[in-house]
């Protein structure tokens, strides 16, 4: 049993379940969601992955340092004692990672500007190839962020642009997977927490 951390401070998180449940299904690896809110939640089911959905980066950052929650920056500290556990954060989950703005050095090597390619209306599907998965993928872009700059391994472009960033086990992408038929990276954060 494989158990996957979902932050549930805000985004797709209930897409996030269903693309979960739809990638153990495909694998065949059966998995628990612990559903995180607060650090205390994180600290004690010590999941063997962990996602950050989407959403808006400052609303995430008020509402994970609030005095209820407290998740932040105590995440990024469990991030970075967990190493070998996979972390995906999606869109603003990526911003957090690139910027977790703790103190300490950020999770993936890169600067990202926020709703870079526009407001709601410019939201667009493309697809990204992802040397990751070895394939192409339906990218969904919604207010997405660009990478200004990406010191990490570049695992998903968008044409010339850089969509995907993996620094060891943690992955940043700026569009929404959750939103895409396509379960693959769901699928490689469950195979990756099973070894």
């Amino acid at each position: 049993m494989v158990r996957v951390g979902l932050v549930m401070l805000q985004g797709a998180r209930h897409a996030h379940i269903s693309a979960l449940n739809e990638a153990s299904g495909d694998c065949g690896i059966p998995i628990e969601i612990i559903e995180i809110r607060k650090l205390e939640q994180l600290h004690s089911s010590d999941p063997d992955a962990l996602i950050i959905p989407g959403g808006e980066s400052t609303t995430m950052r008020k509402t994970g340092k609030d005095d209820a929650s407290s998740l932040m920056p105590g995440m990024f500290e469990w991030i970075r004692s967990n190493r070998s556990k996979p972390i995906l954060g999606t869109c603003a989950g990526a911003i957090l990672l690139a910027d977790p703005q703790d103190g300490a050095p950020p999770l993936i090597n890169a600067v990202l500007n926020r709703n870079a390619y526009g407001s709601q209306y410019e939201s667009f599907q493309g697809a990204v190839h992802s040397s990751l998965l070895d394939r192409e993928f339906p990218g969904i872009f919604i207010r997405a962020p660009r990478f200004v700059s990406a010191d990490d391994d570049i695992c998903a472009t968008h044409g010339d642009e850089v969509v995907g960033v993996k620094n060891g086990m943690i992955i940043g992408l700026t569009f929404h997977p959750e939103l895409s038929p396509d379960r693959g990276f769901h699928k490689w954060i469950i195979e990756n927490a099973k070894v």
